[in-house]
């Protein structure tokens, strides 16, 4: 059996084995340098430092035309791969598609249809760009931010902060499930987002002024979860008027007014790809807020 061994201290260069390859599929040197635009005697070289780091001839030169050694046969497949795998890889690399990640932050609720296809249209002009999105608590999307984790951030907040690029009004409201008689019941059970999370403490205020008793029945880390326990009739709850369209939930306005949030849009520049992209959120916010 013939066994191939490589020096511990030496590696098949993908040049000498395209070197090789060559002289196994046309059986002539000369032919072969022709094939890869080199003199006869560079490919013969680089066969030379192959066998020399394998310690086999691979090409039997007295034959006419050269033919592979039983070593040669047994590397000639195996070289053929590393090569199909070098070109693949190249390829890959000379591909801009998704190089340039732009990386976004907001608000569950805000990752809607609309903005996906916005993202759409944004990406549509430059297969380059990447668009890295996490969505969470605004609270949480705020800070990662300032921390330098986003390009670009949509966040929910009292007011506006400095540095803002655009700011939208969010208007709130009170939302119950089926069931009436709940808003009746002393003390009050209401579904919330977590401590931090936002509408929470604006619930907890606006009911004690009203001399509600009150506590917490529910509480869910995301908007799905607090709307699906307010449907299946689990308490009250303050919510953005635009995230309940389409939920099987009912407004209660006798809980009495309470003032809009803003919705923030930051970023990084106002220039280049992460400047359109802002353009481009900002359009589809507007045009939210419209409806």
């Amino acid at each position: 059996m013939i066994s191939i061994k490589v020096h511990d201290d030496a590696m098949l260069d993908p040049r000498l084995l395209r070197s090789f390859v060559a002289i196994a599929d046309s059986g002539n040197f000369t032919l072969a340098a022709h094939r890869l635009n080199m003199t006869q005697s560079t490919i013969s070289q680089q066969l030379g430092r192959l066998e020399e780091v394998l310690g086999r001839d691979l090409i039997d030169r007295s034959a006419r035309p050269v033919r592979l050694t039983a070593a040669g046969e047994r590397l000639v497949g195996h070289a053929r791969r590393i090569l199909a795998l070098q070109d693949e890889a190249e390829l890959l690399l000379r591909d801009p598609a998704g190089t340039a990640p732009i990386h976004i932050g907001l608000p569950e609720d805000l990752a809607t249809g609309a903005m996906a296809e916005g993202f759409a249209r944004f990406m549509a002009g430059d297969k380059a760009i990447r668009l890295d999105v996490t969505t969470g608590l605004s609270r949480d999307l705020a800070t990662r931010y300032r921390d330098g984790e986003f390009d670009l951030a949509i966040v929910k907040e009292m007011a506006a902060g400095n540095g803002s690029l655009a700011a939208f009004p969010e208007p709130l409201g009170w939302f119950i499930g089926a069931d009436d008689a709940l808003v009746a019941r002393d003390p009050l059970p209401l579904v919330t987002f977590p401590p931090g999370g936002l509408y929470r403490d604006q619930m907890f205020d606006a009911l004690e002024r009203q001399g509600r008793r009150w506590y917490v029945a529910f509480s869910g880390s995301s908007l799905q979860s607090v709307l699906a326990a307010v449907e299946a009739g689990l308490g009250l709850s303050l919510l953005p008027v635009g995230a309940v369209r389409g939920a099987a939930v009912r407004e209660r306005p006798a809980f009495g007014p309470v003032a809009p949030m803003a919705i923030s849009l930051y970023a990084r520049t106002a220039d280049g790809a992460i400047g359109a992209l802002a353009d481009m959120v900002r359009d589809v916010l507007a045009e939210r807020r419209g409806r």
